[in-house]
């Protein structure tokens, strides 16, 4: 008769080949915690009588592998971008330039600078990294960066209006991704919500009429992720700004995306510079580092000298502050700008730069490697909260193939995944989002699974 006691012990399976093996690329503690469990959840089994037979020494090891690969598996995996989204927020915004990486690289390796003084010898400042990149980029006084935008604008809001007054529109209580909403960032802040104008309309004299001594800032903020067309109306910025210093109010001026170049030259929507809100007077700029910026995850303050002095001296400054990596990364990302080289560096910018004529080249090329597939015209979309609803024309490698949701999970499964779309039961990939050193591992993975079809 068959009972637990027949079961092997841990040290017996400790003994085997095998488990020498998975300890050895595991580790002893974690191999001996997936043993454990194993035999625990056999027993378990066996006694709830789910199971009439107990397995061997040799499938109790497959197991504890197993589990052994379920704990240490990676859940952030490098993909394939071929979806033609340029700042595809689930897949991480802005791939990084060469550049970029080598300099987070080098800063993570070793020591660094980060708050040391090598002048003094004394303690120095993280919050220096970057900024003078960003003055002379933008012409700002003063400048901090943080870890995203959205602690930007809380760490302003907390710095500069706790229990205070801040006007803004009621068009511009947007809600960013996933559920953060204006409105709540604001309350958590401390500041004191005054909401102005309609949906669809505000006028300077709301500002104006709203605006009395408690008033701490005016706020504008950028709609990046949606458009508001037909019976609409808002002043411009500059005439806000002039409107809220004569009552001795500061602006500032939540951008998002935080753009340094024209994207019209793209023949895309016109987005809101950084330079252009610094020439129209905002006292507080905010934007994000990973979007059309193509650099690191960050969140970028700039402006008054004497209004960014009392941020940085906010509590949660602290809480919110960047890492050596973004600093380092960020600080790379803008050099190519401050060199004119983007359109050759960044990544996203390249994306965006790619005449037709490139993106169908490649597109040609792949339907020859791969020996089927059509060249198609299509659109590529900017993404990542960035020009909504626009988009740039390109060309797709258009496959004809059994089931296209099917093939698209099969992509999904590669190594590395690979991410597509689907339109009228084919796949489309876009060679536009495609990185040239990806090419090869995406035309392996294309050639593997069309010959399962």
């Amino acid at each position: 008769m068959t009972t637990l006691r027949n079961l092997p012990s841990i040290e017996q399976m400790l003994q085997t080949e095998v488990a020498a093996y998975l300890i050895a690329r595991f580790g002893r503690p974690l191999t001996l915690d997936a043993i454990r469990y194993v035999l625990d959840d056999i027993r378990t089994r066996f006694q709830s009588k789910l199971i009439t037979d107990l397995p061997s020494t040799e499938s109790i090891l497959v197991q504890t592998e197993s589990q052994l690969m379920t704990w240490t598996r990676q859940t952030l995996l490098p993909v394939i971008n071929a979806s033609g989204v340029i700042l595809h927020t689930n897949l991480g915004r802005a791939p990084l330039s060469d550049a970029t990486i080598r300099a987070m690289d080098i800063v993570s390796r070793g020591y660094s600078t980060l708050e040391f003084d090598l002048e003094s010898g004394k303690r120095g400042s993280r919050l220096i990294h970057a900024e003078s990149l960003l003055q002379k980029l933008t012409g700002a006084e003063a400048a901090l960066v943080v870890n995203n935008c959205a602690s930007a604008l809380l760490l302003i809001l907390s710095a500069l209006a706790n229990k205070k007054r801040v006007i803004i529109s009621r068009s511009q209580l947007v809600e960013i991704g996933g559920g953060f909403r204006v409105p709540d960032v604001m309350k958590q802040s401390g500041a004191k919500l005054v909401e102005v104008g309609t949906t669809n309309k505000v006028r300077l004299s709301d500002y104006q009429s709203a605006a009395e001594e408690s008033t701490a800032l005016i706020m504008r903020v950028h709609r990046s992720n949606f458009k508001l067309v037909g019976f609409t109306e808002e002043p411009e910025l500059k005439d806000m700004v002039e409107a809220a210093h004569q009552v001795g109010v500061p602006v500032v001026d939540d951008l998002g995306s935080g753009a340094l170049y024209d994207t019209e030259k793209y023949g895309i929507a016109h987005e809101p510079t950084v330079q252009e809100s610094m020439q129209a007077g905002a006292d507080i700029i905010c934007f994000s580092g990973d979007k059309l910026l193509g650099g690191p995850q960050a969140g970028i303050i700039i402006g008054k000298a004497d209004l960014i002095a009392k941020i940085k001296k906010h509590p949660l400054a602290r809480a919110v502050r960047a890492d050596k990596a973004c600093l380092a990364g960020l600080s790379a990302t803008l050099l190519h700008y401050l060199k004119d080289e983007a359109e050759r560096e960044v990544p996203i910018v390249k994306m965006m730069s790619l005449t037709l004529k490139q993106v169908k080249g490649r597109a040609e090329a792949w339907a020859v490697e791969l020996g089927q597939g059509q060249v198609v015209e299509g659109e590529s979309t900017v993404g990542g909260g960035s020009l909504p609803g626009e988009s740039m024309p390109t060309f797709l490698l258009s496959l004809q193939v059994k089931s296209a949701e099917k093939f698209l999970r099969a992509l999904r499964k590669n190594n590395p995944p690979i991410i597509a779309r689907t339109e009228n039961d084919r796949v489309l990939l876009d060679p536009r989002t495609v990185l040239p050193e990806q090419e090869g591992a995406l035309l392996v993975g294309l050639k593997n699974l069309l010959k399962k079809v």
